[in-house]
């Protein structure tokens, strides 16, 4: 437990690092799902550790070993954690779960809230066109999801355009994107490590969706230039008022419309051949869920043996 311990809590650093070029040279959606997956294995892990560290600092106060009929001197002696690191881990382990929390509590409510406007919306079909000269177009996650489309955009775009948009629109809710960009969200808020693999997520689900309206409508640079005019109508027209939080478009906003996101890293995406999955990221990734996997169940068999060392001079 000594080292296996605190490498959950260090390997974070090689997947933020990693983050970016995982999102550029894999395919998308397996780069959607392996960054979350390892960003929520990762904030498990470490969450996880600094759960051993925190009970390893609790079994030393007399009233804690009393009650778990523990020897202190042997827990002492082979305890790994000083008191100081003890207190330090179970003060991170409360502000990341209290942060979790309330991260998790406001995104449970805006998909409420997106389930109830989309229902809201007018007419029983899934696209809706608004009467609006601002350029905009997203998505809105439901029962069933809806797609809001304004005649701005609409008139921006030319009719191979529009099929371009509404197959990124459709695929955002055929795959559930949201739930990918909330998971890491929330492994971004229970570690602030992994920030970058959160903002990756957010750039790989909109790949994804380029890929699937691409393949809807046989044409990359179709999709291109779709993405391109709308990132200009919507510049010039500074579309008023406020997406609701669980929103995704075209453009990449999730939650905010402080910018169109990475737009021309996409267009750039779309004019190269298609992408394909290299095998030695994808290997990385895999050992690094792997190493943590192993030191977590080792940190936590050694934690338990010194427990059960403990106990024994009083049996």
């Amino acid at each position: 437990m000594r080292l296996a311990v605190y490498l959950p809590l260090l390997f974070p650093l090689l997947a933020a690092a990693a983050a970016r070029p995982m999102a550029e040279r894999l395919e998308p959606r397996l780069a959607t799902w392996l960054l979350t997956v390892s960003a929520t294995a990762l904030a498990a892990a470490g969450s996880a550790a600094l759960a051993l560290l925190a009970l390893a600092g609790a079994v030393r106060i007399p009233l804690v070993a009393d009650l778990g009929h523990l020897s202190q001197r042997i827990i002492r002696r082979d305890d790994p954690a000083a008191l100081s690191i003890a207190l330090l881990a179970a003060l991170l382990l409360t502000v990341a779960v209290a942060a979790t929390a309330r991260m998790l509590w406001r995104r449970v409510r805006a998909l409420i809230g997106a389930v109830t406007e989309a229902a809201c919306l007018p007419g029983p079909d899934q696209l809706v066109v608004r009467d609006d000269p601002a350029a905009e177009a997203f998505a809105i996650p439901g029962l069933p999801g809806r797609i809001v489309v304004s005649t701005g955009m609409l008139t921006a775009l030319d009719p191979d355009e529009h099929q371009a948009l509404l197959a990124h629109e459709r695929a955002h809710l055929r795959c559930h994107h949201y739930l990918f960009v909330t998971f890491t969200q929330l492994a971004a808020t229970a570690n602030p490590l992994l920030r970058p693999l959160a903002t990756a997520v957010a750039y790989t689900t909109e790949r994804w969706a380029d890929e699937s309206a691409a393949l809807a409508c046989g044409d990359r640079h179709q999709v291109a230039r779709a993405i391109g005019k709308a990132a200009l109508a919507t510049t010039r027209t500074r579309p008023p008022g406020r997406l609701t939080t669980m929103a995704m478009g075209l453009l990449g906003r999730f939650h905010t419309r402080r910018a169109p996101g990475p737009v021309p890293r996409r267009v750039a995406a779309l004019l190269a051949p298609c992408p394909r999955n290299r095998p030695l990221p994808l290997a990385a990734a895999v050992a690094v869920l792997a190493a943590t996997a192993v030191c977590s169940l080792e940190a936590a068999y050694d934690f338990h043996g010194l427990l059960e060392l403990a106990r024994t001079p009083r049996r």
